[in-house]
């Protein structure tokens, strides 16, 4: 593993994306990055109503985010990377660029968003929207990682993929 890897650690909110790439970015020596931090005013005003952005409201954010991409040597990047169009306008900014993909299911991931504080996704509506969007990778286009099991686990679940 070199610090010049590129990671998309990608999955609805609630499963585990941010912690799992600041672990990982920290481990590999490489720059983390949380797409949450690059949305607009306007989605996050969207967002923190319980209404779910659309695609024109994420074409400027995956915009921003290719150019991340492209800009750095490496890095870790917590993105919930929905839909195949997503994921290929991220891998278009570099060929390179891994998919790690944290899934789980509804009544797995539920139980966790309703623990945060502080962050404006909330709403099951929201949850069940990003579910309704998901397109799940397949194992050609990413690693999938079970999130069942402690962060420990998923942890050790991500590094052997990437191996």
């Amino acid at each position: 593993m070199t610090s010049t890897q590129k990671i998309v650690v990608m999955g609805v909110s609630g499963s585990g994306k941010t912690m799992m790439a600041q672990r990982l970015a920290s481990i590999l020596g490489l720059a983390f990055y949380d797409a949450d931090d690059f949305h607009n005013p306007m989605n996050i005003a969207k967002m923190t109503q319980g209404i779910p952005l659309n695609d024109a409201d994420r074409e400027g954010w995956l915009n921003d985010l290719a150019g991340l991409i492209q800009r750095e040597s490496g890095l870790v990047l917590a993105c919930s990377a929905l839909k195949i169009s997503y994921r290929e306008r991220l891998k278009a900014a570099d060929p390179r660029l891994r998919f790690l993909y944290l899934k789980g299911s509804f009544d797995v991931i539920w139980p966790r968003l309703q623990q945060r504080e502080q962050h404006y996704f909330h709403g099951e509506d929201m949850l069940h929207s990003q579910f309704s969007q998901l397109e799940e990778p397949q194992a050609n286009e990413a690693r999938i990682i079970d999130i069942s099991g402690s962060p420990e686990v998923v942890l050790s679940r991500c590094l052997a993929s990437l191996r």
